[in-house]
């Protein structure tokens, strides 16, 4: 993969010399100021975005800003800051001539995610999704910024953290989890075991997010045809896709009461010499165990950091870059409260990666630029018990390369994306019987976008070829463990409606297509920091999925609402069944049987946020996902590790710089249990949060102060693996402290 990376680098750059090292003498340039529209006055750590080009700044203290080498032409220029509205505009730029703007932006009490608007024909930053249908950043980020990807997300509709301790959680979208939702890192998968066990960590720290995006239906193509949950990106731009006139980034200060925790975080980024960024960043987490109402859980401790380092090379012709990352994470899991392992399991996790970057923009009539990836992950992962004996190790070995044109007007179509993707994954187990495996993967997909009038369509398509190769064939108590080739199309389309007055329709459908994972087909062999004895199945068929949604949504400048219902049925749905049958090699241990089954996942979601007497805002959402399996000779049946209905009332002041509110969240009990698995309580929370944010001395600074669970009230997450052992975390108190520069 590494090889045919460099052959396709080489190929473009013989195709391409003009681009790549050609030099050019009708280039423009584009200054200006930001201001803050009600007072005129300059406003600085303005993010200023030229779409067409992927190129961005931050306007400095005073608010100026430039852009250098720039074709003539006309260009999107959008603009965002935390408390402020974000605004784009229109610009043309001449050949030789500089261009001078001012940008005016509107402070805004209504939250950034809201802002966001599905469909909008956008190009994103290097590292960001395509028409991403959520978004967290700036005020939202620093508010619920967590100790693991999924509590950040917590309060986004639809979306719950499936959990064991501190730093074990994932996302669960929808009711969907594990290989249905794809998680990124700048736009590249992570190369951990995240998603195959409850008790395995995402490799990716919040803290260092400059944004989360969400994304579904033909967006979500590009990067994998599984990802019917959707695909969550964690913004970090270790590439930079443009030259910064000035060193610039943030340092950061969190700690937490409730298990005594502090992360600290420092990220730069800036310019060396004429033609190439540099961007640092690292953070340092430590915390003890959590408390709960009803005590303190045992070996639920984290002490973790996150490091990269990335250099771009920048020209008018577009960027290359590479980067380094290392992740090192040491957590505890809690003891097995059905007595799998009485003192908890310890885990050890590192990852590092390497990953490069390459973007040329064409001066092509159709073609308007081609980009090249590759990233490597070394992933290693030991469970230790309590003896200090290591009970389960985990290595994983991923490459990836791809490859992307984005073309503007191609006959009936507006514009799109052209692509091939392309895995190699190596993965070894210890401690059970699992073989070692490889695994590769190639895919090419198309994503096209279509305006007429009003109405806005998007269609994608991918074909994925996968192979899992054991190391060895031969009969196992599981089947017959053998190489096991798929292939799969999976298909979405998209349409949005702009009814007018602010109004939007759309609908979704996507048909999906995932392969049996290498731990779903191979797996044998006992899981204690999971409390499982997991059995995988050879003869497993690729699941595939049929996805149908329908919204509508209205939008002004002081409000914003969405009401959203979805249907997502599967053939041969994979998931691991407890049994409830204890292993006879480990009678502590119940035996979970990776199967496939029919299954069907619907429900509703609506959200909405009303600005009134100009300062305060209010908000809301609920979601319910209603989720059944087929079983035989017992008809349709609860699955499994379903969220029940719930959501959340806010309110919000906002004054200046000033932001005081709090919010509640309910949730009904539930009782639609599946095998084995017993009903948990409703529960009202209610949470506090106050922000302030100031300029001095040339720095933008941001003070955020939560409390949540404030009466300290006991509940259960139903997606909690330990909930039978002990509830939620009680009362916390945290403090974040940032500063810009």
């Amino acid at each position: 993969m590494r090889y045919l990376t460099l052959l396709l680098i080489f190929c473009l750059y013989g195709i391409f010399p003009a681009e790549l090292y050609g030099q050019t003498t009708n280039k423009g340039e584009l200054s200006g100021q930001t201001i803050d529209r009600n007072s005129e006055e300059p406003l600085g750590y303005v993010y200023l975005h030229l779409e067409e080009l992927n190129r961005t700044v931050t306007a400095h203290s005073d608010g100026s800003f430039s852009f250098q080498n720039i074709s003539p032409g006309s260009y999107t220029l959008s603009a965002t800051r935390i408390g402020y509205q974000a605004v784009s505009q229109t610009i043309t730029i001449e050949a030789n001539e500089t261009t001078e703007i001012t940008v005016s932006l509107k402070p805004s009490a209504l939250s950034s995610e809201a802002i966001e608007v599905v469909g909008a024909a956008e190009q994103s930053s290097a590292g960001n999704l395509e028409h991403a249908s959520k978004t967290i950043q700036g005020t939202d980020l620093r508010q619920n910024l967590g100790t693991t990807l999924s509590a950040t997300m917590d309060d986004l509709p639809g979306i719950n953290s499936r959990s064991m301790g501190s730093a074990p959680a994932r996302p669960v979208i929808r009711g969907l989890g594990g290989e249905r939702v794809l998680i990124l890192q700048d736009g590249e998968r992570t190369g951990d075991v995240s998603s195959q066990s409850a008790d395995h960590a995402v490799t990716v720290d919040p803290m260092a997010a400059e944004e989360i995006e969400l994304a579904r239906g033909p967006a979500a193509l590009e990067y994998g045809a599984n990802a019917i949950g959707g695909v969550v990106n964690v913004v970090r731009n270790q590439i930079s896709s443009s030259l910064p006139d000035h060193f610039h980034g943030t340092a950061s200060l969190q700690g937490k009461s409730v298990n005594t925790g502090t992360v600290a975080a420092l990220n730069v980024g800036g310019p060396i010499g004429s033609d190439l960024a540099l961007k640092i960043d690292g953070n340092l987490r430590s915390a003890r165990n959590l408390k709960t109402p009803e005590g303190t859980l045992t070996n639920s401790d984290i002490f973790s950091t996150n490091n990269s380092i990335g250099i771009s090379y920048l020209r008018p012709w577009g960027y290359a870059g590479l980067a380094g990352s290392m992740y090192l994470n040491n957590y505890g899991i809690p003891p097995d409260p059905n007595g799998g392992h009485e003192h908890g399991v310890d885990i050890e996790i590192e990852k590092y990666q390497t990953e490069g970057k390459t973007k040329i923009a064409l001066d092509n009539e159709t073609f308007k630029s081609i980009k090249v990836t590759f990233s490597h992950k070394s992933y290693y992962h030991k469970e230790i018990e309590n003896s200090g004996a290591i009970g389960t190790e985990y290595g994983v070995l991923t490459t990836n390369s791809k490859i992307i044109t984005q073309h503007q007007s191609w006959g009936f179509l507006d514009e799109g994306t052209i692509g091939f993707w392309g895995e190699t994954k190596n993965y070894a187990v210890n401690g059970t019987q699992t073989p070692d495996s490889d695994a590769h993967s190639l895919a090419g997909f198309v994503v096209e976008e279509k305006d007429i009038g009003a109405l806005h369509l998007e269609a994608g398509i991918r074909f994925e070829l996968t192979q899992s190769i054991p190391e060895e064939e031969y009969s196992a108590s599981i089947g017959e463990i053998r190489e096991r080739t798929f292939s799969g199309l999976s298909t979405s389309a998209s349409v949005i409606y702009d009814l007018g007055h602010g109004f939007f329709s759309g609908a979704t459908f996507m048909h999906s297509f995932r392969a049996p994972s290498q731990e779903e087909l191979y797996s044998e062999g006992p899981h204690l920091a999971s409390y499982s004895y997991e059995v995988g199945n050879p003869d497993l068929n690729p699941e595939r999925g049929l996805g149908k949604e329908l919204f509508i949504r209205h939008k002004t400048t002081s409000s914003t609402a969405e009401i959203g219902v979805y249907h997502n049925s599967f053939n041969s749905y994979i998931y691991p069944r407890n049994t409830g049958e204890p292993s006879s090699r480990f009678p502590s241990l119940n035996v979970y049987q990776f199967t496939g089954v029919d299954a069907l996942f619907q429900g509703v979601e609506t959200s909405y946020q009303i600005e009134f007497l100009n300062n305060w805002v209010m908000s809301g959402s609920l979601s319910y996902t209603h989720a059944k399996r087929k079983a035989v000779n017992e008809g349709w049946q609860p699955l499994p590790q379903i969220p029940p209905l719930q959501g959340n009332i806010g309110l919000k002041y906002t004054v200046g710089g000033f932001q005081l509110g709090g919010k509640t969240t309910i949730a009904a009990r539930q009782d639609r249990t599946g095998e084995f698995e017993g009903p948990t309580d409703g529960y009202t929370v209610f949470n506090l949060f106050g922000q302030y944010r100031f300029e001095s001395s040339g720095f933008l600074h941001t003070v955020s102060l939560n409390g949540e669970n404030l009466f300290n009230r006991t509940y259960r997450n139903h997606l909690s693996r330990i909930k039978d052992l002990m509830p939620e975390p009680g009362r916390n108190i945290s403090l974040l402290y940032r500063i810009y520069f």
